[in-house]
């Protein structure tokens, strides 16, 4: 669906530090200038998928679409920069992607209680060389007594080709309204693969014996050390829109990593 292309003066542009997403950012704002967020019909990252991870949260506070622009690595949820003249063509007709965040809620060892949101996943990792022992409830019912593990993540759909896939979970549809829990490196139940759960599960994990077999919980990049218990659910009044190159949006792209080498 085409839209009114932005004018100058109606994109934030929002860059990490890196020399490359830096060039791109002078460019860019040489040319369109550069609103602020509460005033930008627009907002665009430059740099790679940790900027657009950091971006979207942010972007909560002013739910605007969201542009990436790859100056990164793999740029999985980035469009490449092409020509900076055409970039308001691009955005008007862009495919556009509505995406819920996953919302933590981890408590440490102390009692005090972290909230962070999630783009990918929500994983719980081991800190010592001890294996981590973790127990699952789903919707209130336990549903794994122990885990015996690495760790554990749960994702969204828009990062079951992340973290997830590289743990070995399944790659999601963009429109699943489903969640993948993937164990890491799982050493009891052995063969256990993990479990796809309805998109509106409230997903509980207990430490078990937290101080021996500590663990730290990450939503994206926002780490807590030593929990004790982790609950994850989808913010379902919270959504945020990212915009695709036409042709190339979230759910080509997931087609595409089932499909290519």
């Amino acid at each position: 669906m085409r839209r009114e292309p932005p004018r100058k003066g109606e994109i934030a542009f929002i860059a990490n530090d890196r020399p490359e997403a830096q060039s791109a950012f002078e460019k860019l704002t040489d040319v369109f200038g550069n609103a602020t967020e509460a005033d930008a019909r627009y907002i665009v990252a430059v740099g790679g998928d940790g900027t657009m991870l950091e971006v979207l949260r942010d972007s909560m506070k002013h739910p605007k679409p969201v542009y990436g622009i790859n100056c990164g690595t793999v740029g999985f949820l980035m469009n490449p920069l092409g020509k900076v003249e055409e970039l308001p063509e691009r955005i008007a007709n862009a495919d556009r992607a509505v995406i819920n965040p996953l919302c933590m809620k981890a408590t440490d060892r102390d009692g005090n209680v972290h909230e962070a949101m999630a783009i990918n996943e929500i994983s719980l990792i081991r800190q010592t060389r001890q294996t981590a022992r973790i127990s699952i409830m789903v919707n209130g019912e336990t549903r794994m007594g122990q885990l015996i593990c690495d760790g554990v993540l749960l994702s969204t759909p828009a990062g079951s080709t992340a973290y997830n896939l590289s743990a070995h979970g399944p790659i999601l549809p963009i429109n699943a309204n489903l969640l993948a829990l993937t164990p890491i490196s799982a050493f009891r139940p052995r063969r256990w693969r993990g479990a796809l759960l309805p998109y509106d599960a409230e997903v509980t994990f207990h430490v078990q014996d937290p101080d021996f077999r500590s663990c730290a919980a990450t939503a994206d990049n926002v780490e807590v050390r030593n929990v004790t218990e982790v609950h994850c659910t989808i913010e379902r009044k919270k959504q945020m829109q990212l915009l695709f190159d036409h042709g190339t949006g979230l759910e080509e792209r997931i087609l595409r990593e089932q499909f290519e080498d």
